[in-house]
């Protein structure tokens, strides 16, 4: 059977609505009835009818308040099987009083589901896997490859969240300010992942779709909590990276790495913004991850527009960074510091002792990183086993691409 001509730009409406919808159809849905596994599976069966009837009777006029109905229609048919219940005939009723809003009236609750996540009934380790598969719509699978996790044990753990957040009865209010500072940190790690995860996603207009709702959220993180140092020091972070999103690949739309980009693509604004805000955060008596990793990244701008950082610098924030957050990511970025600093000599004993983690198997920056100290080296077949296993893990086409290239330069294995 032949495709109908309007699939594809029915799929992308589809696929569209899911970028930037998601998160607040979940939240708004199970804001009403306290299940959030239950209104992701309604969005899924409403996300699952677009497809089949959109290419057919063409896309509607409000496509997220087309969702709305058909996913709330989809809740009610759940609770109308379940009617002697008392509490789910009560969020029947609910359901039921509730007008469709209009699309641009639908009200937003990814706040207040991304602090709901963060509550003391749920697990600390999985309250930030949980927000990005919530609000932002990220399969677990992908969530995993973000956290170091296996995707089968982090689905398992997810479920049982979910459950209880069900059993339960938690809350999907935004909790009094004086509740927030508690849930803040989970929360930012939860909005940073998101960011990472657009940075890295292949397909353009998605990574800048999720990266610019990361951004959002850590702006109305910051709006609630405008004396969290951390809030300002994640925005930051993030808007020092976004600066050089033009510059990551070239006019033919090969990848460039920081090292040769051109900065007078950046986008100057964003850093002078990005800078305030480090300043303001840095007024804080303790620094916080997210402010040193900012620092870092200011220095790494300062040094590459001619400032007053050097190496020196650099490193010295990544072993600060060590100390408060240490994780094998950050002795890979120390590590890759260090060899810019000292040469690979000194770097390869570091990436040595990571690869010992078996995370570090499946790292794609990992073998990057392996790979280029390799080389610097003259470890020729080293180097491009390296190379070989970092092209196999990486997603992105411009950054295969331009790991083949460094490989081939390096001439053929004996």
């Amino acid at each position: 059977m032949s495709t109908p001509p309007e699939a594809g730009p029915a799929r992308r409406a589809a696929e569209r609505a899911a970028r930037e919808s998601y998160g607040r159809l979940v939240a708004f849905l199970a804001s009403r009835s306290g299940d959030v596994a239950a209104a992701e599976d309604a969005l899924a069966l409403a996300f699952a009818a677009a497809l089949r009837q959109w290419p057919v009777e063409g896309v509607p006029e409000r496509p997220e308040a087309w969702l709305h109905a058909v996913a709330k229609r989809r809740q009610l048919d759940e609770l109308r099987r379940h009617a002697d219940d008392v509490r789910l005939a009560a969020d029947w009723r609910v359901l039921l009083d509730e007008a469709l809003p209009e699309a641009d009236e639908l009200p937003d609750r990814r706040a207040a589901l991304l602090f709901a996540c963060a509550q003391d009934g749920i697990e600390p380790a999985i309250r930030a896997p949980l927000m990005l598969q919530t609000v932002l719509g990220l399969t677990a699978a992908q969530i995993a490859e973000a956290f170091l996790m296996a995707p089968a044990t982090l689905g398992q753990r997810l479920v049982r969240a979910k459950a209880r957040i069900k059993r339960d009865g938690l809350a999907f209010a935004l909790p009094d300010r004086a509740d927030l500072p508690a849930r803040v940190a989970s929360v930012l790690d939860a909005v940073y992942a998101a960011y990472t995860k657009g940075w890295s996603e292949p397909d353009p207009a998605a990574g800048i779709a999720m990266a610019e709702e990361a951004i959002w959220l850590a702006t109305v993180v910051t709006g609630l909590l405008p004396d969290e140092p951390e809030a300002r020091g994640v925005l930051s972070l993030m808007l020092y990276a976004e600066a050089r999103r033009r510059a990551r690949t070239d006019a033919a739309g090969d990848f460039v790495p920081l090292s040769e980009q051109d900065v007078t693509r950046w986008d100057a604004r964003m850093i002078e913004l990005a800078t305030r805000l480090l300043q303001a955060a840095n007024d804080a008596p303790a620094s916080g991850r997210f402010q040193v990793e900012a620092a870092i990244q200011s220095a790494q701008v300062s040094r590459r527009l001619g400032g007053t950082a050097t190496l020196d610098d650099i490193v010295r924030l990544y072993d600060l960074l060590a100390l408060l957050a240490p994780s094998p990511v950050v002795r890979l970025n120390r590590a890759l510091a260090i060899a810019q600093r000292d040469g690979p000599a000194a770097a390869l004993p570091l990436l040595d002792e990571l690869d010992t983690d078996e995370r570090m198997a499946t790292y794609q920056p990992y073998w990057a990183a392996r790979a280029s100290v390799l080389a610097g080296l003259g470890l020729r077949d080293m180097a491009q086993v390296a190379f070989r296993q970092a092209i196999g893990l990486s997603s992105n086409a411009a950054v295969r691409s331009w790991l083949q290239r460094q490989s081939d330069g390096l001439g053929s294995v004996r």
